[in-house]
């Protein structure tokens, strides 16, 4: 099955690009978010391919702190990865590992925006990501990740904003995790599904940092990294002993403020995050009901949603999966102090000892 992506000298095997292994829930997918500088305004995007679904879909969210506004597209890949547009998104590569555009057409949403993403240093490749359920693979996957800044603009309702100074991080991921509709045939005996996962892109004027773990229910962490690049072209430097410290909101499982550590052999890094804004990742597919990732939605679908953000919201399992614009503040290893602001994303599902959580989804 010969496609336009044949004409790249991009093979790893002896196969056409179209066939990518033999897992059905392959996939490859772009991430972004980005952040005005006063935290007033946030959004999310991301597009996934499916080659063995035969689906691409992609979605984009906005959020004020009053509402969170979504659109979803979706439609038959027909086997041509190269071709990332889907109804109104669409992504290009400017300059490979360095400059992105992700543009948003005019649409009944009211929403459009034109951003173009340019790296601050280059991405990093994050350890790979293996987890399996007995004798099957949940997670096989590799992501590289880049904090970068955007220029362009943001429509909402007529009013144009201008994105010139917004911060963001995007990232791509590729390999095998759940998509689409769910296995008929689960493991024997049933395993309880449990996942703790924190991830925090942060950026600061002349340094950016990438922290994030994967724990199991005793705490014990099966991926966890922490990373601080400089930006005056220096190499990155890898914090050792990397951890997380969260307080929680009662009556949810997501963070109020959290602190993390490391240290570098000039001595030890902290970085202090105080949450300022919740964004939730079902506005793009991530846990969404009808909308997930690789869902089947027909041959061409576009589909919007408005949630009203407040408290109660965060307390709804479906929205537990998050990520939180927070301020920072990170102490140098000389004791100098530097402001800045990223995420902390979260998904906690299932027991996780040292957090106090015991159930699939009790609340602290």
């Amino acid at each position: 099955m010969l496609t336009a992506g044949d004409d790249y000298p991009i093979h790893q095997a002896a196969t056409p690009v179209a066939i990518a292994g033999t897992d059905r829930n392959f996939y490859d997918r772009f991430f972004f978010n980005g952040y005005s500088p006063d935290g007033t305004l946030f959004f999310g995007g991301a597009m996934g391919i499916y080659p063995h679904l035969n689906i691409i879909d992609a979605a984009f969210s906005v959020t004020d702190g009053v509402t969170q506004r979504s659109m979803f597209a979706s439609r038959n890949l027909n086997h041509e990865r190269m071709d990332t547009r889907v109804g109104p998104i669409s992504v290009k590569i400017e300059h490979p590992l360095q400059r992105v555009r992700l543009t948003v057409a005019d649409n009944e949403s009211g929403i459009s925006a034109d951003l173009v993403f340019t790296g601050r240093a280059a991405p990093i490749e994050e350890p790979r990501f293996t987890r399996t359920n007995g004798a099957r693979t949940l997670m096989d996957i590799t992501r590289m990740t880049q904090n970068g800044s955007y220029a362009g603009h943001l429509k909402i309702d007529g009013k144009t904003h201008d994105a010139k100074g917004w911060m963001g991080t995007r990232d791509r991921s590729w390999g095998v995790r759940p998509i689409g509709a769910p296995d008929t045939q689960p493991m024997l005996p049933p395993v309880p599904f449990q996942f703790y996962w924190l991830w925090a892109p942060l950026n600061f004027k002349d340094y950016a940092l990438f922290f994030h773990t994967n724990d199991d229910s005793t705490g014990a962490p099966w991926n966890r990294s922490a990373l601080l690049v400089p930006l005056d072209g220096s190499e990155p430097i890898h914090l050792s002993a990397p951890a997380s410290t969260l307080v929680f909101k009662p009556g949810t499982r997501h963070a109020s403020s959290a602190q993390l550590t490391g240290m570098t052999p000039a001595g030890p890094v902290t970085v202090d995050l105080q949450i300022e804004r919740t964004f939730f990742m079902n506005g793009i597919g991530y846990t969404h009901p009808t909308r997930g990732h690789g869902m089947y939605q027909g041959e061409d679908s576009l589909a919007f949603e408005t949630l009203n953000v407040g408290p109660s919201t965060e307390a709804e399992v479906g929205n537990n999966h998050i990520q939180a614009l927070a301020s920072a503040t990170l102490t140098l290893p000389d004791g100098r102090k530097v402001e800045g602001r990223g995420v902390l994303e979260q998904l906690i599902i299932g027991p996780h000892a040292p957090t106090g959580f015991k159930d699939i989804f009790d609340l602290a």
